[in-house]
């Protein structure tokens, strides 16, 4: 059994919590921007003193309301900056925040304040309020932010002396609750699982002292826009405001990269699809203006894949120095500046980023971190760093937790970041630990020098009716990696051979339908079954075969009509599959491949 530990290099202390850092960067430096709300065209700065006072004052609304220490107050909202604000402000007045996505459904957020009992709801918009129906009796009161619930609970909490504040700071412990984040369900109900101060501190400090937390400092900025509700996005964010970085906040996937250039990041988090968006919007402009264009990105994406991995075997040649030089003018400059133009470098998580992508963007000069958490973990519990990267792998343990692989091939987890165990669930908290070790579901390998390798998930993996043992993730991982495919989803538990379910990129299909001579107005509902396109979605199947052995090659595929989405229900927020709601929804197309 293989086993790999990084000591920590800081200590947290009994008396330390992640909100304490709210008062001490206004007290020290109270001029500090730290956080830029967006206000029309421009960002208007929040200083230190300014989000101490708000937090102050909605604190004191929340304690004004009844919330005790210890209660659990809800918070269902898209990324933005009154987010952060009641996240601080929860844990200002001694209570315990349960985040919740905007995109849940009125049975899961019922099932969420149930189990949790939270007293109080902090939503939105008056969209979300409408979901809070036939809700349990625990909960009082509900409130939104855009109508209101920053100022309504600043003047709710105005006789509430600040000394009462003060007291149930200083009477907060790391080893106490700080927030119940439910697991995002891809397969049965979700269960909270328990973060206390320790665990966040113990994630935020691991961030900022390895070597990827030296952009985030005074003066440097970071763009949050992943879901908050995801412990991966809040972790960082948490991380970002201790070190003292600015941070602003944006919702919109489809508009976030005009935020890039807006509020130029030094650091950008997000998830795989992220990036292939990124990608793959930069491949179809160039094919957009033409052969030659298209051409030229296609020898610049070659040229940055081969200068990158050259970094890992003796460094680039003279002529392959040339090259990059000059794909480094004609597309990796425009590809920078619509990062922003001063992008240190990314950091992705909640899936696995293809090897060909993570060479891409380093050889383009934007290196993506790749790391490897999960919920229980508190986000982050293995990274990649500058100086310390192998492509292809999640990194090593970041300081204070350890890694080892069972010897069925399950990734086992421990350290300072892991959580305690499931709210109010023995059961399933006993499942998941195994002697002090947590069992992820993950499999993977660990290397001679301590990187992590993710190969597959232990209730994906597929038995087929001849007893094969298939991985669905790299071959999906490898289909996805293309322009043309959105998702891949590989079917064949107790079946007699391998198939997938195959999406096509909305967006790249336009280009597809102009450059093959298809009607523009073509849905590709109506070109699913044409000639063409199988030819194409056939040579990527082709390509993701070549990972693995003929017994567990895909034999036959279909295109379905749509997308899968989160609004429909196929994807998590996060953007990963809910195999079991796909499978339910598609049963007829799958059938459909397996019969003779």
């Amino acid at each position: 059994m293989r086993e790999y530990s990084t000591p920590a290099p800081f200590t947290i202390g009994d008396d330390e919590s992640v909100v304490h850092t709210v008062f001490t960067h206004a007290e020290k430096t109270p001029h500090r921007v730290m956080y830029s709300r967006p206000h029309g065209d421009d960002w208007v700065a929040v200083t230190a003193q300014q989000f101490a006072d708000q937090v102050r004052a909605v604190a004191k609304g929340l304690i004004a309301n009844g919330v005790e220490p210890g209660d659990r107050v809800a918070l269902l909202s898209a990324t933005r900056y009154e987010w952060s604000l009641f996240d601080y402000a929860i844990w200002a007045a001694g209570a315990v925040s349960v985040p919740i996505y905007d995109s849940s459904s009125t049975e899961q957020i019922r099932w969420i304040l149930q189990d949790s009992e939270a007293v109080l709801a902090v939503v939105e918009t008056s969209r979300h309020e409408a979901l809070f129906v036939d809700m349990p009796p625990t909960l009082r009161r509900i409130l939104q932010i855009e109508g209101g619930a920053v100022n309504t609970l600043s003047a709710e909490g105005a006789a509430v002396d600040d000394t009462e504040v003060d007291l149930r700071l200083s009477r907060i412990r790391s080893a106490d609750l700080a927030s119940l984040v439910y697991t995002s369900g891809t397969t049965g109900r979700p269960k909270g699982c328990m973060l206390t101060h320790h665990n966040f501190l113990a994630e935020v400090r691991s961030i900022l002292c390895s070597d990827v937390g030296v952009v985030a400092e005074p003066g440097n900025r970071g763009l949050t826009f992943l879901p908050l509700a995801h412990v991966l996005a809040r972790a960082v964010s948490l991380a970002l405001f201790e070190a003292g970085a600015a941070q602003a906040h944006w919702s919109d996937f489809s508009t976030v990269s005009a935020q890039f250039a807006r509020y130029s990041p030094n650091i950008i988090l997000g998830v795989p699809r992220v990036f292939e968006k990124v990608r793959d919007a930069a491949a179809a402009k160039a094919s957009a203006g033409g052969a030659f264009k298209a051409a030229v990105f296609r020898f610049a994406e070659n040229t940055a894949v081969a200068y990158s991995e050259s970094l890992d075997h003796g460094g680039p040649s003279p002529v392959l120095k040339i090259k990059r030089n000059l794909a480094d003018r004609l597309v990796y400059s425009k590809l920078r500046a619509a990062m922003g133009d001063e992008c240190w470098y990314a950091i992705s998580g909640g899936g696995a980023l293809s090897p060909r992508l993570g060479h891409f963007f380093r050889g383009v000069g934007v290196p993506i971190y790749e790391g490897y958490g999960l919920t229980e973990t508190t986000a982050a519990h293995s990274v990649n760093a500058p100086g310390a990267q192998k492509i292809g792998t999640v990194g090593r343990p970041m300081g204070g937790n350890s890694v080892r692989i069972a010897e069925d091939g399950e990734i086992e987890l421990r350290g300072q970041v892991v959580f305690g165990g499931y709210w109010r669930n023995e059961e399933a908290t006993a499942k998941v630990f195994d002697d002090g070790w947590f069992r992820t579901g993950d499999l993977g390998s660990l290397d001679e020098d301590g990187y992590l390798t993710i190969t597959g998930r232990k209730k994906d993996l597929i038995i087929t009716a001849g007893g094969k043992n298939v991985s669905p993730g790299p071959i999906e991982d490898r289909m996805r990696s293309h322009t043309l495919v959105s998702q891949a989803v590989v079917i064949g538990d107790g079946r007699s051979f391998v198939t997938a379910l195959v999406t096509v990129d909305p967006d790249v299909f336009e280009n597809w339908k102009a450059e093959n001579g298809k009607p523009p107005a073509a849905t590709i509902a109506e070109l699913r079954h044409d000639p063409t396109l199988r030819d194409a979605v056939q040579s990527i199947v082709d390509d993701a075969n070549k990972l693995v052995s003929h017994t567990e090659a895909i034999k036959k595929f279909v295109i379905l009509e749509r997308d899968l989405t989160e609004e429909t229900g196929e994807l998590t927020p996060t953007l990963k599959i809910k195999r079991n709601i796909v499978t339910e929804r598609f049963a007829h197309e799958i059938e459909a491949l397996y019969r003779k």
